[in-house]
Formats: C-alpha cells, structure tokens, sequence
C-alpha cells in the first residue's frame, strides 16, 4: 500500500509532465533549450522577491519570468548581442540576483536545495490541484496557438508573409513555458526543469512520425519516467527531483537502440 504523499508526487509529477511533453517538443524544435534554462535560473530570483514582498512564491516566480522574456525579446529587436550572449548575461544575472537577495534576507531561513532540485514528496493535495488545473489551462494555450507556432517554427519568414503574427505567437510560447516552469519548480528544482522539457521530447522524436503524434509521445514519456523515477527513488533511497530525470535519461538511451533506422518527426 503506498502512503498518501508518494501518491500525491506521482499525481503531481504526471500533471506536470503532461505539460512538458508538448512544450519540450517545440524547445527542441526552436533549439531554444538555452531559453529554457535561462528562463529556469530567472526563477530564484521569483522565488526571492516572492519571498521579499510577501507574496505567493509561484506569482512571484511567473511574474520575473514573463519580465525576461519580454526583455529578451526587446533586447533581441536592437541586435547588438547575439541571442547566445544575451540569454547567457539574462541566465547568469538572475541567478546571481536571487542567490545575493536570498543571502541578503537574514530574518527569514530559505530552503535553498529544495528550489534547486525539488521536493516532489513535500507536494500537498492543493498542490497537486493546482498543477493539474494550471496545466490544462497551459494546455490549452499551447492547442491555441499550435498551428501557427509550428509555422513559424517550421518558416518564419511565410509565417510572417501569411499574416500570423510570429513574434506575438513566440511570446505566447514564453509566457506558457514560464507558466510551466513556475508551476513545476517545487517538483523537480530550478536547475532539473529543463532536462525535463528535453528529455522526453528528445527521446519522442525518434519515434514519432508527425509533430502532433511527437508531443503526445513526449508526454507519455515524461509521466513514465516520473513514476519511474519516484518508484526508483523509494527503493534505493534517492533524491526524487534528480531521480526523475535519470529515469528520463535512461529512456532516452534505450531509444537510441531501439530507434535506429525509425524516421523522426518532421517539424512541418
């Protein structure tokens, strides 16, 4: 019989994996996994100023978020840095920002370790509520704007000649994976979330044969390694967080047997 916490992290962990798998499809199709991980460190500095200004620590998290991708996306109009050196000045500052902020909050005692790499067993049901509602309404975002996402993922420029509003639809897809990243940083950590956006979309591709048969893959691989990761973590007395994306990996390195020779998905 499983106690009522491990059930609640596999109830959490599958509600945010379910999210990740199609939002981890177009990172790996956009190559934007530097983004994400730019948009990960941002989250310590949510999490500081959450806890500075006394508000509810995933508002604060999505709300820092959203302000880098909209200045990523100003600083990107003036092309005066590449994106490369842009997101690595973006990632570097905001964690360095929320580590001095934290340091700097004497009265108060922060877990630090658990927003780095999660505490998936400490989720409560209201947790596992608001994940789950969180996610279907990302979810839904993501069914809004997937057609022309994934035209201007696939061509920008006809995306662009056809009238569907590419950079508009781009900052769509940040604000919903800043959305994921603030309702998924308690389960798996700031520093573990983007492996998993990757991972699982990495390991889809290899078998899927359309985009919207890759996202759906993706997150059933996603929920499968949360469970085993959770199951793994249980006998072998593991950190859950890291133990998740180790079971992500093994998955992804059993796909590149059995993959060889499959197509992969086609972005268009």
């Amino acid at each position: 019989m499983l106690d009522d916490f491990f059930v609640r992290a596999v109830a959490a962990g599958i509600g945010v994996a379910l999210v990740t798998g199609p939002l981890g499809c177009f990172v790996v199709w956009r190559r934007m996994a530097f983004f994400g991980d730019t948009m990960a460190h941002a989250a310590l500095l949510g999490v500081a100023l959450g806890i500075f200004l006394s508000v509810n620590l995933t508002v604060g998290v999505f709300a820092v978020m959203v302000a880098v991708a909209v200045a990523l996306s100003l600083l990107q109009r003036q092309h005066q840095l590449p994106s490369d050196a842009l997101l690595g000045i973006l990632a570097h500052a905001t964690l360095s920002l929320g580590l001095v902020l934290i340091a700097l909050m004497t009265w108060v005692r922060v877990d630090l370790m658990g927003y780095l790499f999660g505490d998936i067993l400490a989720v409560s049901a209201d947790d596992v509520m608001a994940i789950w509602i969180g996610g279907l309404a990302i979810l839904a975002g993501v069914c809004v704007i997937w057609r022309r996402l994934l035209a201007d993922t696939v061509a920008s420029d006809v995306a662009s000649a056809e009238g569907l509003s590419p950079e508009r639809v781009r900052l769509a897809f940040m604000v919903l994976l800043a959305a994921t990243i603030a309702i998924a940083m308690k389960l798996v950590g700031i520093l573990l979330i983007t492996a998993l956006l990757i991972i699982p979309a990495a390991t889809a591709r290899r078998f899927a044969r359309t985009p919207e048969a890759m996202a759906v893959l993706a997150a059933g691989i996603g929920a499968g390694a949360v469970a085993g990761g959770l199951f793994g973590s249980l006998h072998l007395d593991t950190p859950a967080g890291p133990s998740i994306v180790v079971a992500a990996l093994c998955l992804f390195l059993l796909s590149l047997a059995a993959g060889l020779g499959r197509p992969r998905a086609r972005e268009g």
